[in-house]
């Protein structure tokens, strides 16, 4: 049986896992220490409204559903992370890159990891400028 992750931590610790990226998503897959298949999926605001955003998570689980039983990776969290052109892209194409990122991630073959973000910028406000800022 698949199961669905539902705690933010679980989340949180397939990002420290293996990443495929592909046009439409990226698949985060991480060993779960025996709790067997389960998946996630993430698509941020930055995408669309709530129902862009329903509709790509309705066929991210309807993949998902269809995939893991045949091609995902045993006792793993497997997450996907919506991406902008993954609502406009075919299904069927969506459904080939899903088997393919799944046949990467068995294979141990994830795209290299992101450079770490460094600490952001904080650009004063006008009303918070010390002494010496200039405007």
């Amino acid at each position: 049986m698949i199961r669905v992750l539902t705690k933010r931590a679980d989340f949180l610790a397939a990002n420290r896992g293996l990443r495929v990226a592909r046009p439409g998503f990226i698949l985060l897959a991480n060993p779960n220490q025996g709790k067997g298949k389960r998946f996630g999926i993430t698509v941020t605001k930055r995408i669309g409204n709530a129902v862009v955003r329903n509709r790509m998570k309705r066929r991210f689980r309807e993949l998902l559903r269809d995939a893991l039983p045949k091609h995902g990776l045993p006792d793993h969290d497997h997450v996907l992370i919506g991406r902008e052109g993954g609502i406009e892209r075919d299904f069927d194409k969506l459904a080939a890159e899903l088997d393919e990122a799944l046949v990467r991630a068995a294979a141990g073959k994830g795209d290299p990891p992101r450079r770490a973000r460094g600490p952001r910028k904080r650009h004063p406000r006008p009303g918070n400028l010390q002494q010496g800022d200039r405007k």
